[in-house]
């Protein structure tokens, strides 16, 4: 029997290729010579990176400007030509010091001197995944990170941040790095969101980031005159382009990936998918098992769930999933097309403890999806959890 285990990570508590490996474990006790295909994913933001690692790509480590002003240390990936720049390694809210966020000074320059080093590496191709950012600055940042200058009224450069973008008058991209032109870029992103207004980056992103309902108004008027500034470098259609669904992503990292880079925005999953090579993984596999740490109505979306039922399904193969909790009941999951689903939370009800214990439950569960996969019979939640008193 050959299992494809295909995980998201467990936020908090586990990597993918953590949660695979402990999956892994679990079927190697219930089903004596089991082949186990490990392919830990995610759906284009924390974890892309780490995806891609597994997948082959090699490992290239920088220190860039981290979202506010301190240096960090962020990992890419390469494979020839292709790199994959995650906009969490360089720019994410977990870089924050303290913890402390800073919704109007933010910046996602890390994230512009994260793809010049991995153009200096020789990517021609780029995937740019950007979930988990810390800033909403419209990609300013990222665009002053490859080189251009973004000037105030006064004609002095623009301090960083999605609030100074209020008084930004002049974008220069004389400077841009040339090698942008000849390169592609490949924008793995979910989110459909325009740059402003009530679906914006700063209405609809802006307080996980940290924003007040007064400092969401500054930064939603900042980012439509930032727009105003990039249409008058580049042209009205730059300008529009602020209303192109994805725009909004990352708190308008988008909007400068679409307009100036000229991107492709594409699903994260589906993204990764690819640079993983699921497709292939599954042909011809006795199962699938995925998974993240919550399985809810986002995940139904476009997640990583969702995307590697889809290609279960497209192969014939019955596909199956772990989490640490789920709101949904079980009509709604198995209409998305999962054959069963298991959360920690069955065999462990304290969020804190289940989170602290997630590797050994996760293999727990392994091990009951291999009874499940062998024919013998299934235990109910209940056992489950007598099972672990």
């Amino acid at each position: 029997m050959r299992i494809v285990i295909a995980p998201d990570k467990f936020k908090g508590s586990l990597s993918a290729a953590q949660v695979a490996r402990r999956i892994e474990a679990g079927l190697a006790a219930a089903i004596p010579g089991v082949v186990c295909t490990r392919v830990p994913m995610a759906d284009g933001g924390e974890g892309t990176v780490d995806a891609a690692l597994a997948a082959g790509f090699s490992p290239l480590s920088v220190f860039v400007t981290g979202p506010t002003g301190e240096r960090v240390e962020a990992v890419l990936g390469l494979r020839g030509e292709e790199a994959v720049v995650e906009m969490a390694a360089a720019s994410g809210l977990d870089l924050l010091p303290g913890g402390v966020k800073d919704a109007l000074g933010a910046t996602s320059r890390g994230t512009g001197e994260l793809i010049r080093a991995a153009l200096d590496a020789g990517a021609r191709t780029i995937t740019l995944g950007v979930g988990g950012s810390a800033s909403t600055d419209g990609g300013a940042g990222l665009l002053r990170g490859l080189g251009a200058e973004v000037f105030d009224r006064d004609g002095a450069p623009l301090a960083e941040g999605g609030g100074a973008l209020a008084w930004a008058a002049r974008l220069d991209l004389s400077g841009l790095d040339p090698r942008l032109a000849g390169t592609r870029f490949v924008l793995a992103a979910d989110v459909d969101n325009p740059l402003t207004g009530e679906r914006g980056a700063a209405a609809v992103f802006g307080p996980q980031k940290g924003a007040s309902q007064e400092q969401v108004a500054v930064l939603d008027d900042a980012l439509g005159t930032w727009a105003r500034v990039v249409g008058q470098a580049l042209g009205t259609a730059a300008e529009e382009a602020s209303g192109l669904p994805g725009a909004g992503a990352a708190g308008g990292v988008g909007y400068a990936a679409l307009a100036v880079l000229g991107a492709t925005r594409r699903p994260g999953v589906e993204v990764v998918a690819e640079l993983v090579g699921l497709a292939a993984a599954v042909e011809g596999a006795d199962a699938v098992i995925t998974g993240e740490g919550s399985l809810d109505s986002q995940s139904l979306g476009g997640k990583t769930p969702t995307g590697v039922a889809n290609a279960a399904h497209a192969a014939g193969v019955p596909v199956y999933a772990v989490c640490g909790r789920t709101t949904l009941g079980e009509a709604a999951w198995r209409e998305a097309g999962f054959a069963d689903v298991l959360p920690l939370s069955g065999l462990e009800p304290d969020p804190v403890r289940s989170m602290e214990r997630a590797g050994e439950l996760v293999q727990q569960i392994g091990e009951e999806f291999g009874r499940v996969l062998a024919g013998t019979p299934h235990n109910s939640e209940k056992h489950l959890i007598e099972e672990d008193a």
